[in-house]
């Protein structure tokens, strides 16, 4: 695992002489600025919106769908396409080390900027008396934690295919597009609708945990998520050293 911290850290470090890393983080800001803005001036005063500190996570998460493949295409794309995949695979360190490395880095960073963005629900709690529902933004944060996780470890998966960053970001967008939409497509009451559904990652997020209630089945299907598409990527890096 040390190997794993050591690639974390150096990914960690490389977004922040980033041009990519720079926009991504900008866009989200930029985005949630707007959003906020036009809720505290028009939204509040006229009570089209009440105060809640969860009232940007819906944004926020469409925000990440687009902004983690961008942070997540290059990881082993890019390792690819210069040929200093090779000399990876040929140091004393597992393909699972690495593709966890840099999956750890981008998770590492796209949790900062998720972090900042609790300037907002600390903005709206100074309008709200007695303040805002804490338990409830803890809850949706938690799972907006765990979303992220899942989002990057399909992006890490996709890096994992191409040799050509722009098509692993094509790649890691469409997938996770398609789980984005399977909530909407299963939401039937037939068993295979159900199951469907389940499949779904804003499901899981919007049922429970952005409404408080922490189940632990959310959180195991995140996890199952993140730990199926690393462990897929690694399968695929493996592939590569026998080549």
């Amino acid at each position: 695992m040390r190997n794993s911290w050591v690639i974390a850290v150096r990914e960690f470090r490389r977004y922040f002489v980033s041009p990519l890393a720079y926009a991504a983080a900008a866009l989200t800001f930029l985005v949630l600025g707007l959003i906020f803005s036009l809720n505290v001036n028009f939204g509040l005063p006229t009570g089209q919106m009440s105060p809640d500190g969860r009232m940007l996570l819906g944004p926020l998460a469409t925000v990440l769908l687009i902004v983690s493949p961008v942070l997540t295409m290059r990881l082993l794309a890019e390792e690819q396409r210069m040929g200093t995949l090779e000399l990876l695979l040929t140091s004393p360190v597992r393909d699972w080390e690495l593709v966890v490395g840099k999956w750890l880095g981008s998770f590492l960073f796209l949790l900062l900027i998720v972090a900042g963005t609790w300037v907002f629900p600390i903005l709206i709690n100074q309008f709200t008396d007695p303040g805002i529902d804490q338990g409830v933004l803890v809850s949706a944060y938690i799972g907006m934690v765990a979303l992220v996780g899942s989002l990057l470890a399909i992006g890490v998966f996709a890096s994992s295919l191409f040799s050509s960053p722009a098509a692993a970001a094509v790649f890691g967008f469409a997938l996770s597009l398609v789980l984005w939409i399977l909530g909407n497509v299963g939401a039937g009451l037939s068993p295979l609708s159900q199951a469907v559904g389940y499949l779904g990652l804003l499901e899981h997020f919007y049922s429970n945990l952005y409404q408080g209630i922490l189940e632990l089945s959310d959180l195991v299907y995140y996890v199952s998520v993140t730990a199926l598409a690393l462990f897929l990527a690694s399968q695929v890096v493996e592939s590569k050293r026998w080549r």
